[in-house]
């Protein structure tokens, strides 16, 4: 079955219109829908069921019949999963994701408003803006899955798209924010819609006489290639990985290359990266979410290790490069758990090196970072 024949015996209680609307007002993160439990909201850090009945398989159908298209269907068909956006007028957009579980499909969608979120209602690091300012170069933004690596970087484009008369051009999967056209012109693809693969867009995207591209995610070895030929010929990449510190960046794309090309690879990426961001969402102490942020910059010493193969030394130059805007995540995790920000609790949990935090927490503070809200 190709295109998923309605049957009204099917229907559920609720639709997925009805079940999305509410998530914005009540910062509800994701709406998770899988055969065998009722509708689940991820409410902070926790999954939390409605109280409505089981969904079964055919309900699952019958609900996605009413929300993506003929041509969605032979995908997930097809390829058994599917990436799409779904837009409620007035109220927000989501980015879905239904993918096969056990012979039935499960569901979850992240709610994305829309209004870009201002940099400083983020609680960013005041460098991190400095970014913005930049000509050519890389520019990362890591952490796991629903870290707000795309609302970062959504707050950092909106920035430029406001302040200076650029082009900027994105490749996404899917589009999450919209960017209106400001003192910038912005070209938004989106991968299924506009695009047949990242690696198909980002093959032409230079065609387009971009000053600043977006890359959603460096998803494989050919995207990592065009995006540091990219930051290496003059233009201001900006790009997500799923990974967790600056050093673990950094070996993740070095690593994507054979034995062959990575001495190539590291001079390279030495001489274009700008910075890589890593950035954590945890609980705050009063309710609502926060985020830490680790940042490394690309200053000459943080050049060289990468030039020599010495990424284990990275962390090292970020704990003592404070004045260039850098600081490691247990620093951010200090700073935040100092303010009251965050407990104990989530502060050991969070943490990458627990002996570090315990140093740490004998020095004085030194930052001033602004506490935002997610």
């Amino acid at each position: 079955m190709s295109i998923y024949e309605r049957n009204d015996s099917d229907k559920y209680v609720t639709t997925i219109p009805e079940l999305l609307r509410p998530m914005t007002e009540k910062k509800i993160s994701d709406l998770h829908l899988v055969a065998g439990v009722p509708p689940c909201y991820r409410v902070n850090t926790d999954l939390e069921q409605l109280d409505m009945p089981r969904l079964m398989p055919e309900n699952l159908n019958h609900m996605l019949s009413d929300i993506i298209t003929d041509h969605e269907w032979k995908i997930l068909d097809e390829k058994m999963e599917l990436d799409f956006s779904y837009s409620i007028p007035g109220i927000a957009r989501y980015r879905g994701n239904v993918m096969k579980q056990r012979g039935s499909y499960a569901v979850v969608f992240r709610a994305v408003p829309y209004e870009i979120p201002q940099f400083d209602s983020l609680g960013l690091p005041a460098d991190l803006r400095d970014l913005c300012n930049l000509k050519r170069g890389l520019v990362l933004v890591t952490g796991p899955t629903g870290s707000g690596k795309s609302t970062t970087l959504a707050a950092m484009i909106d920035i430029i798209n406001r302040s200076r008369q650029l082009n900027i051009v994105t490749v996404e999967d899917p589009i999450e924010y919209l960017h209106r056209h400001k003192k910038s012109t912005v070209r938004q693809r989106e991968v299924g819609a506009d695009t047949h693969s990242f690696k198909d867009a980002l093959r032409h995207v230079l065609r387009h006489d971009p000053d600043v591209i977006l890359i959603g995610e460096m998803r494989d070895l050919e995207s990592i290639s065009i995006a540091l030929t990219a930051a290496e010929t003059g233009h201001l990449v900006f790009s997500t990985l799923h990974t967790q510190t600056a050093p673990q960046t950094i070996n993740r794309i070095i690593d994507a290359f054979g034995e062959s090309e990575r001495k190539q690879i590291r001079q390279q990426l030495a001489s274009t990266i700008q910075a890589v961001v890593s950035q954590q969402l945890m609980t705050k102490v009063s309710g609502g979410r926060v985020v830490a942020i680790e940042m490394m910059r690309g200053i000459p010493s943080i050049r060289n290790l990468i030039r020599e193969g010495k990424e284990h030394q990275i962390y090292s130059v970020m704990q003592t490069g404070s004045e260039f805007g850098m600081q490691t995540m247990d620093m951010a995790l200090i700073d935040l758990y100092r303010k009251g920000t965050i407990s104990e609790k989530t502060l050991t949990e969070n943490c990458i090196d627990f002996q570090e935090i315990e140093r740490l927490m004998t020095k004085k503070p030194k930052t001033n970072t602004p506490v935002g809200e997610w």
